[in-house]
């Protein structure tokens, strides 16, 4: 296999981690699926569009030619994906979380809410800006770096670093704050956290909000390599999901890792002649349940205690 495949497949698999872990985290904390997770991915897109709009003509008239361009315009961007991605998160809690988390069946209650918001939001984004696919700007250049066998894009690069950077951050804060390690806390044990006098309805807030932010910044990585509509949080909505099961809800390393494995076995199904990507999704699948079959705890998380 080209070498290079391995880097295109840890593209996939940092872009897929972000939502894989989003899902996971709100799950094992709060309890709740969110199936709006996609259009939270396709509102950070669309809120990055806007101010690309007219952030690029006022940094290329201030800072073109200098080396502070690149990094200005990149800071900028994706702080605005960061916050829209939360802001949105932020609405769903008010929207799918608050008025129902006492009431009986939460779980049902809110993925129905959340596909809900979802629907709608897709459709309010259709009829705002039509179905044509939008492009974000190349936010890190069309270079390469050559070294040894392979060969990695810039954007490639970013997305692998940005990702480990992210998930990093988001570990040590849950490690050193004390919401952090409240959070952490809902996540091993709800009830006892509960008990414990941590409210999860506080709580829900800011886990929403991150949970959010990975998804706008999964959205801004996606759109280096390709194009982007109101229906294009669906695919990486159906991924996060089926990797967060195959990694073990509740386990952020479970989720890199099913990522990872997935990523990898969807360069290699693209490149056998016979299946191609339109046999991905079924071979993804098919192996997220061989897996499931044989660990039902998944790859590292709380899924048994989920089934109970």
């Amino acid at each position: 296999m080209d070498l290079n495949l391995i880097i295109y497949a840890l593209n996939l698999a940092a872009i897929y981690s972000l939502m894989a872990i989003g899902i996971s985290l709100l799950w094992s904390s709060v309890g709740m699926i969110n199936m709006a997770h996609g259009a939270t991915f396709v509102v950070s897109g669309y809120s990055t569009f806007i101010a690309s709009g007219w952030l690029v003509p006022i940094l290329k008239a201030s800072l073109a030619g200098t080396a502070f361009y690149t990094p200005v315009l990149v800071f900028s961007l994706t702080s605005v994906a960061l916050l829209s991605g939360a802001i949105f998160g932020a609405i769903i809690y008010l929207i799918a979380f608050l008025p129902l988390h006492d009431k009986p069946n939460f779980a049902i209650r809110s993925l129905i809410a959340t596909l809900a918001i979802n629907i709608a939001t897709v459709q309010f984004l259709l009829w705002s800006f039509g179905p044509r696919q939008k492009a974000l700007p190349k936010l890190f250049g069309f270079g390469r770096i050559d070294f040894l066998d392979f060969s990695i894009r810039y954007d490639q690069a970013a997305t692998i670093i940005g990702t480990l950077l992210l998930v990093g951050f988001m570990l040590l804060w849950f490690r050193n704050s004390r919401i952090g390690l409240e959070i952490r806390a809902m996540m091993q044990n709800p009830e006892g956290a509960a008990l414990s006098g941590i409210s999860i309805r506080r709580r829900a807030l800011p886990v929403m909000m991150l949970t959010g932010s990975l998804a706008g910044m999964a959205a801004i990585l996606l759109s280096q390599t390709s194009f982007f509509s109101p229906t294009a949080g669906a695919l990486p909505l159906i991924k996060g999901l089926t990797i967060a099961l195959l990694g073990g809800l509740g386990s952020v390393a479970g989720a890199m890792l099913g990522a990872l494995i997935i990523g990898i076995l969807e360069v290699i199904t693209g490149e056998i002649s016979f299946l191609g990507q339109r046999y991905v999704l079924l071979i993804q699948f098919v192996f997220i349940v061989i897996v499931l079959i044989i660990r039902p705890r998944g790859l590292g998380g709380l899924l048994d205690e989920t089934r109970k």
